[in-house]
């Protein structure tokens, strides 16, 4: 699922994507199904999303049996690593420091989340002592 091309969804699309990563290959009667439970979307308005989303190889589509099965052309990891490194650069000025200071300041963490952080924190730091 290699894709050369940056990674721009807007937001429908990056919900399209989600259902696809979450569900695999679907229909686009499924997809309109599954976004119809977070808001009324038509059916045609799917498809021409799915459409656009095929043009900017954002999915791949088989054309095989009656009804077109798309499935995500790009992974769910390379699609946050491009909109997080965009979000970073673009927001705190590529400083992580500050975008996880952030992060941790405004929002509810949880112990076992603090606890994940650290053990990250040690193996960022075991790997770049084991890199020097």
């Amino acid at each position: 699922m290699e894709n050369t091309a940056p990674i721009k969804p807007t937001e429908t699309e990056l919900e399209i994507l989600q259902i696809l990563w979450q569900h695999g290959p679907s229909t686009v009667r499924f997809v309109n199904e599954e976004q119809n439970k977070a808001k009324e979307t038509g059916y045609t308005t799917t498809l021409k999303l799915l459409q656009i989303m095929h043009e900017k190889n954002l999915v791949s589509r088989d054309e095989e049996s009656r009804s077109h099965v798309y499935q995500a052309a790009v992974t769910e990891e390379e699609t946050q690593q491009h909109l997080l490194g965009r979000f970073l650069d673009t927001t705190f000025r590529g400083s992580a420091m500050k975008l996880v200071m952030q992060a941790l300041g405004n929002h509810r963490t949880t112990p076992d989340e603090l606890n994940q952080i650290r053990h990250l924190l040690k193996k960022l730091e075991d790997d770049s002592s084991n890199a020097d």
